[in-house]
Formats: structure tokens, C-alpha cells, sequence
């Protein structure tokens, strides 16, 4: 009787197993749903870069305003008879101007 009692203790214990450890079981399972969750995630990110890029193709195909901001602000170009002028800020100076710094003496 205690031999069967063993029998019967090893058979559930190996049946057991697969549920738990083997392929499709409880934790693989769950490993594939973080996997699952993770990829959501990637995915929701590249939407929004690919909005944000689609958005600005489309405003590139459409006017010229998009190219002629992009122009001005990363190449420096100015349109004729235009002036550009420069100010350099100092060395180890704030962003803070003067007249915000009148206001604070205050």
C-alpha cells in the first residue's frame, strides 16, 4: 500500500510539471505575456514617432513654410534684402535680461 501511495504521489508530481514548467504552462505563459506587454509598448511608441513624422512630410509636401522655417533655423538662411543680426550672449551670463533684472530689484 505505501508503494502505491508513492506511485500515485510521483504520477501527480509528474503531471504536475508540465502544467506548471513546460512549454505552454503556467509561466511560459506569463513570460510571453510580459513579452506581450513590452511589445505594446514599443509599438505605441513608434506610432507616435511615425504621427510625428507623417505630420511633418505631409507639411513639407503641402507649403513652403515648413521648408523655409527649417532653412532659417538650421542652415541660418535669411531671405534677400533681410538683415540678420546676432547678439552674442557673455560669458557666464544668465539668461536673465535686463529688464527682468530691474523688475526683481524690487
Amino acid at each position: 500500500m505505501r508503494w502505491l501511495s508513492a506511485a500515485l504521489i510521483a504520477l501527480l508530481v509528474l503531471l504536475q510539471y508540465p502544467l506548471w514548467l513546460g512549454k505552454g504552462g503556467w509561466l511560459w505563459v506569463w513570460q510571453a505575456s510580459r513579452q506581450v506587454e513590452r511589445q505594446q509598448e514599443d509599438n505605441h511608441a513608434l506610432e507616435t514617432r511615425n504621427a510625428a513624422l507623417d505630420a511633418e512630410v505631409r507639411d513639407l509636401k503641402q507649403g513652403y513654410d515648413a521648408i523655409e522655417e527649417r532653412a532659417r533655423f538650421e542652415l541660418g538662411m535669411v531671405r534677400e534684402n533681410e538683415v540678420f543680426v546676432q547678439i552674442p550672449k557673455k560669458a557666464g551670463s544668465d539668461d536673465v535680461s535686463p529688464a527682468d533684472r530691474v523688475g526683481a530689484d524690487r
